[in-house]
């Protein structure tokens, strides 16, 4: 017999990695992913940030952990598998959150500025789902969500103009494709979220500048809600989404139709 909707949603006795989880967007589908019942340990490079949050949460009665992790280096990545493991015993939601952006014309770009992004935004990811993957077949299942972004899929001869960036979230959609394709016979789902324009602290330079073209151009006028995303993030962690493999979902108004 088919499950109930809202036990397809539910999310209760399993744990999720949410990395770049402190703040923005990677702070808000934690909280989603907490609210659906998952054990969540948040990773993040800055501790300040880091235990704040994971403060809020556990005032919310939330059931969370938080380790400082750079997820270019791979030997941070695997103590933080370690640790979930150690601590929830299971990694079963891994959320590819963490990235970092670097904007100047192509012909401009350091090429220091591009191997860092490169670094954070792709092998980062690819560090993050190699270690979470090995414990996720382990255990004969899991779900990956790699938050990739509409620069993967769209550019603009009116910018923004961040070469590496763009060429790491395009890359992120073609491992996200990959892994599904590798892991999905082991229990292993893999998808991608790409979205659009939302207030953050790695956006908002940006937005300031392109607001008023995407509140006229915009199938959806506006920028991203706080909370738009979360719920595109619990159906891709959940059961919900079952039968949904290597595929990226655009979340940005219809800026991509």
């Amino acid at each position: 017999m088919a499950k109930n909707v809202r036990d397809l949603f539910d999310l209760s006795g399993k744990t999720a990695i949410v990395t770049g989880g402190s703040r923005g967007i990677g702070k808000e589908m934690a909280e989603g992913l907490a609210e659906a019942g998952a054990n969540v340990m948040l990773c993040a490079r800055r501790a300040e940030w880091l235990d704040e949050t994971v403060a809020e949460f556990a005032e919310r009665g939330f059931s969370a952990a938080g380790k400082t992790c750079d997820v270019s280096k791979a030997e941070e990545v695997q103590e933080l598998i370690d640790e979930t493991v150690s601590r929830f015993e299971s990694v079963d939601v891994l959320v590819n959150n963490a990235g970092i952006s670097w904007g100047a014309m192509p012909e401009d770009m350091p090429v220091e500025q591009w191997q860092k992004v490169i670094d954070v935004n792709l092998t980062g990811c690819f560090l993050m789902a190699q270690a979470a993957g090995r414990q996720m077949l382990k255990q004969g299942s899991g779900s990956i969500i790699n938050i990739a972004s509409i620069a993967g899929l769209t550019s603009s001869a009116n910018g923004p103009f961040y070469a590496g960036y763009v060429a790491s979230k395009a890359g992120l959609i073609g491992l996200t494709r990959e892994l599904a394709a590798s892991w999905g016979r082991k229990g292993i789902r893999v998808n991608a979220i790409a979205p659009g324009f939302f207030h953050s602290r790695l956006a908002d330079a940006v937005i300031d500048i392109y607001e008023r073209s995407i509140q006229e151009n915009n199938v959806i006028p506006r920028v991203g809600n706080e909370g738009e995303l979360k719920g595109v993030a619990v159906f891709l962690a959940s059961d919900a989404s079952s039968y949904i493999t290597g595929q990226t979902i655009a979340v940005d108004g219809g800026m991509t139709v």
